[in-house]
């Protein structure tokens, strides 16, 4: 059955209103702010005498300075309040900010100007909780990787077109500053408007008492987030990816006007690529995940953020046009696509990094915690940000050049990436299968739904391949325990990557029956915290693609534990390139060509009394029918 588009979400009221109120609040930020820095760019002279280098990378720092202040307070005042209502205040506020910057440029006044950028941060801050910590409420958990992928979208868009109606208004002569001062207030009120029609949105924990210490609930919040590691890392690297736009976006109106020789314009056009980039990877993840939380996603990201930016350090570097030029006579240059090039799939891949983790916070956090969580991670955000910008300034007074702060960049986000993928294998696991699957095989799934969300539950499955496991992780929706043969276990190199991943050793009892009683113990441990443990009963990989016995350690799990079995069998693997065919070796792998068509069928849960191991052979038999 075909599912809904993405894009079907804007015509409901749960999701439509709210879209367009950040959508505006995004555009809003992004108008001021960069009117502001074309303005100190372009010029400076006329407003302030600091050298528009430091400008350009202190002004960002202080419109992030209220997310390190204030967030935590922010995350409780969204789990304490309807969203609804809260989304109507912060758009209240952002009309009085505006009404401030509109005297900062009418006045030709930079402390007003400034104040009201730290103030649009505020807004902001505000915000951020209240837009991440709705979309679980209202969506369900199939819509929520399409939701965010629209959300994100969204938000590039509206930076995109933010940034591009600043830099394109406020050099409109001899309005340009009253334009935009017009345009900000006028959009404002636009935000309050769509602000009205979003749908209550009840507050998880009402009771809840707002600390009057905004700097020991930020404490308290990072050590209550601390606790799943998963989430907390997945929050550092959400933050990493702030740290790495903030630091490259923050070059872009020096880097138009000193090495591109370009004008306003070309400052836009390198906004308008990136963005779109972004907002391009943020609708492919849903596509690319299949509708389910994809972390694997995750390091085929950070792999492109690092090529790419690499690749633009070099690209930078050969650039050797000295013409002065506008955006479209800067496309005729040598070597100027391979720039563009290089900048949209920075934000291509930047879309495939953010999106998965996002809803991987939103979907494995406490649910009375959402918006506190999204608070602690916008701290953190916050705090790698401004990093950027000491980062930046540091940088350029030890004499670095804007290329080479992109290459610095992309080293760095590789060490990164390294780091994190080890701390948290499951990302690494995940993208290994979900590589195999959309290369060596074309997978399609039959009633996955029957995977419970949430609780215990034993996976049975035929054993066809080497890369059963990949093929059943990839597919899951949830984190899946496997339970190994010990020999296997114990292979060299893999054997970090399959602890790492929590598989379980299990050994027949003639061979080592203290092995065996651990498995069971780890297995039923595992179900006890709720988790799903996946079994091939046959104890072994077929040579003939037929399914051989089930063997009674599942029915020892199974009285152990008291939890629902779900048969599951894997159709059309036989043959393929990791199977044990001893018989036409070559011959049939070389027909079933490179994307072997298999299938993943899953069956109606058994109940523990039903759940014999010839009763589940029966189902896994059907299940597979006349595949092999």
């Amino acid at each position: 059955m075909s599912q809904p588009n993405q894009f079907s979400l804007l015509t409901q009221r749960r999701f439509g209103p709210f879209f367009w109120t950040q959508f505006l609040g995004a555009f809003n930020d992004n108008l001021f702010k960069t009117a502001l820095l074309v303005v100190l760019t372009y010029d400076a002279l006329s407003w302030t005498t600091l050298d528009p280098a430091l400008l350009n990378n202190l002004i960002p720092g202080l419109f992030i300075l209220p997310f390190v202040l204030f967030s935590a307070t922010a995350g409780q005042v969204a789990d304490k309040f309807d969203k609804g209502q809260l989304a109507r205040f912060v758009k209240l506020l952002e009309i009085a900010i505006m009404l401030v910057a509109c005297i900062g440029w009418l006045t030709h006044t930079l402390w007003l100007l400034v104040a009201a950028v730290a103030g649009m941060g505020l807004h902001s801050t505000l915000f951020g909780p209240v837009k991440y910590a709705y979309l679980p409420q209202q969506l369900k958990p199939e819509e929520l990787v399409g939701g965010n992928g629209v959300i994100e979208m969204g938000t590039f868009v509206g930076i995109l077109l933010g940034e591009v109606a600043g830099a394109v208004l406020v050099a409109t002569k001899p309005f340009g500053i009253e334009l935009v001062a017009g345009a900000t207030l006028g959009c404002a009120v636009l935000g309050l408007l769509a602000s009205w029609r979003i749908p209550p949105s009840p507050a998880p924990a009402p009771e809840l008492k707002i600390s009057r210490n905004p700097f020991a609930e930020s404490i308290r919040n990072l050590n209550f987030s601390r606790q799943n590691r998963t989430v907390f890392l997945s929050m550092l690297g959400n933050s990493w990816f702030w740290f790495y736009g903030a630091l490259v976006l923050a070059q872009f109106p020096l880097f138009a006007k000193d090495y591109l020789h370009g004008d306003h314009s070309v400052f836009v056009l390198l906004l308008t690529v990136f963005s779109l980039g972004i907002g391009a990877g943020s609708l492919l993840c849903e596509r690319l995940s299949g509708r389910k939380v994809e972390i694997g996603l995750v390091p085929f990201g950070s792999i492109g953020l690092s090529v790419f930016g690499i690749d633009l350090y070099f690209a930078s570097s050969a650039y050797a046009g000295t013409a002065a030029v506008d955006a479209f006579a800067l496309l005729a240059q040598p070597g100027v696509p391979r720039i563009l090039a290089d900048i949209v799939l920075i934000g291509i891949f930047g879309g495939f990094f953010i999106v998965p983790l996002f809803a991987l916070i939103q979907t494995r956090c406490d649910q009375k915690h959402v918006s506190r969580t999204i608070a602690g991670m916008n701290i953190l955000n916050a705090l790698f940000m401004v990093a950027s910008a000491g980062v930046a300034i540091l940088l350029l007074g030890q004499g670095f050049t804007i290329p080479e702060m992109f290459l610095v960049t992309a080293l760095l986000n590789a060490l990164v990436a390294v780091y994190i993928f080890s701390l948290v294998p499951e990302f690494l696991m995940r993208f290994l299968a979900w590589l195999l699957i959309h290369t060596v095989y074309r997978v399609r799934t039959v009633d996955m739904a029957r995977i419970p969300e949430q609780g215990p539950a034993v996976l049975v499955c035929n054993h066809v391949s080497y890369v059963d496991a990949l093929v059943i992780g990839a597919a899951s929706p949830r984190p899946i325990r496997f339970v190994m043969d010990h020999r296997i276990f114990k292979t060299p190199f893999l054997s970090w990557l399959f602890r790492a991943a929590k598989t379980i050793p299990i050994a027949p009892a003639k061979e080592d029956p203290w092995v065996m009683e651990k498995a069971f113990v780890d297995i039923a441990h595992a179900l006890h915290d709720g988790e799903l443990v996946c079994i091939f009963p046959e104890g072994k990989l077929t040579s003939t693609g037929e399914i051989s016995e089930f063997r009674a350690g599942i029915a020892k799990i199974v009285a152990r534990s008291q939890v629902p079995v779900i048969p599951m069998a894997l159709r059309g693997l036989w043959g393929s390139m990791f199977t044990r065919d001893k018989t036409n070796l070559f011959e049939r792998r070389i027909e079933r060509g490179v994307r072997s068509k298999l299938a993943l069928a899953v069956g109606l849960p058994v109940t523990p009394d039903k759940a014999t191991p010839e009763y589940l052979q029966e189902q896994v038999l059907a299940l597979r029918g006349d595949w092999k």
